[in-house]
């Protein structure tokens, strides 16, 4: 066998291996979960900016509207392809929007509670404002808790494969 086969062989293998590790990936519940929320942001904020800048509607309606859209795909494609589950819109929605509400409510708290205990401290200080530190525990915080109650309250009956 060649040299040049051998490389080309060896080459295969290794992709084929990165390959089935990135599949694999998709098959954990909290990577796909992650997936959904930057594919969903995406369309919110698509949304916000072609409503304002577009057809000019004002800010306020505009950022509503986007938000909800992002948030009816992030319903569906939680249900469908984050949990899997066979939860109804009618029981799901009211749930989904709790868990959104005390989402929020626990980041917003949490996170600017720790953010003026951590930002008195001098070496937090020379890197990050306490409003940036707030908002990047904040962001942790609440995909924790949206994460936990996504898949514990709202779509907790899953289908297996």
């Amino acid at each position: 066998m060649s040299h040049l086969a051998l490389k080309l062989g060896s080459y295969l293998r290794t992709t084929s291996h990165y390959a089935r590790k990135i599949g694999t990936g998709l098959d954990h519940p909290f990577i796909r979960f992650l997936l959904v929320g930057m594919l969903n942001t995406l369309i919110g904020m698509g949304m916000m900016l072609l409503l304002s800048n577009g057809l000019h509607w004002p800010y306020s309606f505009a950022t509503f509207t986007g938000n909800m859209i992002g948030a009816i795909f992030s319903f569906l494609l939680n249900r469908s392809f984050t949990f899997r589950s066979g939860i109804s819109a009618r029981k799901g929605i009211p749930r989904f929007a709790m868990v959104i509400i005390l989402s929020y409510s626990v980041s917003f708290s949490l996170s600017w509670l720790l953010s003026g205990l951590l930002g008195e401290w001098p070496f937090v200080q020379s890197f990050i404002s306490k409003d940036n530190l707030a908002i990047l525990l904040g962001t942790g915080i609440y995909t924790t808790v949206n994460f936990w109650g996504q898949k514990n309250f709202v779509f907790n009956k899953m289908k297996h494969k």
